[in-house]
């Protein structure tokens, strides 16, 4: 890859990251499967970093003090260049502090660290993100890792399901226009196993906002799966593009779009973590992969 990025290599797997929004780019296994979307034209992302927002604001305004701001859908970070901190065979983190350019966009000072850890079982993605500032630091965050589906050629996306650790009755929250609506919708889990197609994303997002489990496993009756473990987060999405897109996005997230009806100041918005100043929120998710069935 021309980007700067950087390589991290275990027993059995790597896994490529790049500067240009601390993205992860690749997690492959020694027998060439590689479970990370590889930004084709259907999306051209493949993990992004989601942060100050998660989802759209209202009108894609920030409110603060008296002041608008524009902020577009996810924030910012995942199109700006993060600084190296460390980068080792099996480790590497970033670091993205703010600036002119996110002040236009963002008025709060803070420091969002990201670092990713490789071993034979998968990857550690554990975040950071420090109030160096002297108000409340109103923020979320999430992650967006895009999945290659099916990830075993031959097989149907309808093949696959998440299995979830724990039962998932709550409803569910879908979106009109990238904003939350406000009735909650059945969920499409039964028990813990949600079947997967293509249909389901016709509405855009799934989100899981009551969500039980910590993790959820990605696969089909054979071949490679993912597990997805998360600490800090509170809530889920799953995405894809209801048009054919060969890739599944599991994000635990720290937030979420703003309500329908919300047009408030930034710092009232629902789901926000709110980080006193000097202090620090971390959070953090891991993938987990295999090859031998649903494990």
């Amino acid at each position: 890859m021309r980007e700067d990025t950087h390589v991290l290599r275990s027993a059995g797997l790597t896994a490529i990251v790049k500067a240009a929004g601390a993205e992860l780019c690749s997690l492959e296994n020694d027998s060439g499967v590689e479970f990370i979307w590889q930004a084709g034209a259907a999306w051209p992302r493949h993990a992004p970093l989601l942060f100050p927002i998660v989802g759209r604001l209202t009108n894609d305004e920030l409110h603060h003090r008296g002041q608008t701001y524009r902020m577009t859908q996810h924030g910012f970070a995942r199109d700006m260049r993060f600084a190296w901190l460390e980068r080792s065979a099996t480790r590497c983190a970033l670091v993205l502090s703010d600036s002119d350019a996110t002040r236009e966009k963002y008025p709060f000072a803070f420091r969002l660290m990201v670092m990713y850890s490789l071993d034979a079982a998968g990857l550690d993605v554990a975040f950071a993100i420090v109030n160096t500032g002297d108000e409340i630091l109103p923020a979320s965050l999430g992650g967006h890792p895009a999945f290659n589906w099916p990830l075993q050629p031959g097989l149907r996306k309808e093949d696959y399901a998440l299995t979830f650790a724990r039962d998932e009755a709550h409803p569910v929250r879908r979106l009109d226009a990238g904003l939350m609506r406000a009735a909650a919708e059945p969920t499409p889990v039964r028990g813990k196993v949600f079947r997967l197609s293509e249909s389901l994303f016709a509405d855009d997002a799934i989100i899981f906002d009551a969500i039980d489990s910590a993790s959820v496993r990605y696969a089909a009756g054979q071949g490679p799966w993912v597990e997805m473990s998360w600490t800090g987060f509170r809530e889920l999405g799953v995405w894809s593009k209801p048009s054919g897109a060969p890739f599944l996005c599991i994000e635990p997230w720290r937030g979420y779009a703003s309500p329908l009806a919300f047009g408030g100041a930034f710092a009232d918005k629902p789901g926000l973590m709110q980080i006193e100043p000097g202090e620090d929120t971390q959070l953090a998710y891991r993938i987990a992969v295999g090859t031998d069935g649903p494990g």
